[in-house]
């Protein structure tokens, strides 16, 4: 498992941090029952708090992508097709939003991105 932090994104680094994880989950990178780092051993590696690396996988275990054992730490949760449904569904959301700005802002009719639309579909 490899996090990247970015100390010039305006993110979070608990996020960041969170968002790597689930990502390198919904990708199959990381697999189902697989051990995470112990939350020590990754703030120690990141060279962060153990209170931010705690927070991220609170956050995803809240959210259903991990699952904790006590004494024997926190694991992959098995893939739950209607969550990772949900989270690409949510994904897609947010670039048709990014879409329809940037339409609106060179004038773009909805037919003439309608079209757009169709001809990447097919092609």
């Amino acid at each position: 498992m490899q996090i990247l932090i970015d100390n010039k994104s305006g993110s979070p680094i608990y996020d960041q941090i969170y968002t790597q994880i689930k990502a390198q989950i919904i990708s199959g990178a990381l697999q189902e029952d697989e051990m995470l780092p112990s939350i020590r051993n990754l703030a120690k590696d990141l060279r962060i708090s153990v209170i931010t690396t705690k927070r991220a996988y609170d956050e995803l275990e809240r959210e259903g992508f991990v699952y904790t054992v006590a004494g024997k730490g926190c694991f992959v949760a098995a893939r739950n097709l209607e969550l990772l449904r949900e989270e690409l569904l949510k994904q897609i959301e947010g670039h048709i939003d990014q879409i329809v700005k940037l339409a609106a802002s060179c004038n773009l009719s909805r037919e003439e991105l309608l079209d757009m639309v169709r001809y990447s579909m097919e092609g």
